[in-house]
């Protein structure tokens, strides 16, 4: 049975290294959020750097996950020192178990302050897909159907938790 991958991706209104209250605040509330996500019914894994650094995405061993990317829009460093993002990669057994952890709990709480941290792009700042059971999405796979969300608006090969395609409208 298909599993459901989720990208999310938001540019930071300041780089992770900046010493600002607001970006600490953000830094520090991270943590509680991926530790009550990853205990969530439904989850099976996210991302995670073979050797993690902090704030050197662009450098690091994703393994199965691949190379590490972003969408073309993002006009923010890729340095340690000037990097200005978030981005998280998951997979699911589904799309509701996926929906309850990202809309309730820390997560919740995080999300009502997201234009506290977030630049407003106009750009949407999650994608969901169907991937074959056992397959691992790919930081490039993300981007691409988060592109391809933002050109053509939901489709079964890229949505959204708000307009959806269940597994069997799989292409």
């Amino acid at each position: 049975m298909p599993h459901l991958a989720l990208y999310t991706f938001g540019t930071l209104k300041a780089p992770l290294s900046d010493p600002a209250p607001l970006v600490r605040e953000f830094i520090d509330g991270a943590g509680g959020v991926y530790d009550q996500i990853s205990g969530h019914p439904g989850y099976l894994g996210h991302a995670e750097a073979v050797d993690p650094a902090p704030g050197g995405h662009f450098d690091l061993d994703w393994g199965a996950w691949g190379e590490f990317a972003v969408p073309t829009w993002y006009e923010g460093g890729r340095t340690a020192q000037t990097i200005a993002l978030a981005t998280t990669l998951s997979l699911w057994t589904a799309a509701q178990p996926a929906f309850e952890a990202i809309y309730t709990g820390l997560h919740r709480t995080a999300l009502n302050r997201r234009h506290d941290w977030f630049a407003r792009t106009g750009h949407p700042s999650h994608v969901c897909w169907w991937v074959a059971e056992g397959a691992v999405p790919t930081w490039q796979e993300g981007t691409a159907k988060l592109e391809h969300l933002h050109a053509h608006g939901p489709t079964p090969a890229a949505f959204t938790f708000h307009r959806s395609f269940d597994r069997a409208d799989l292409t």
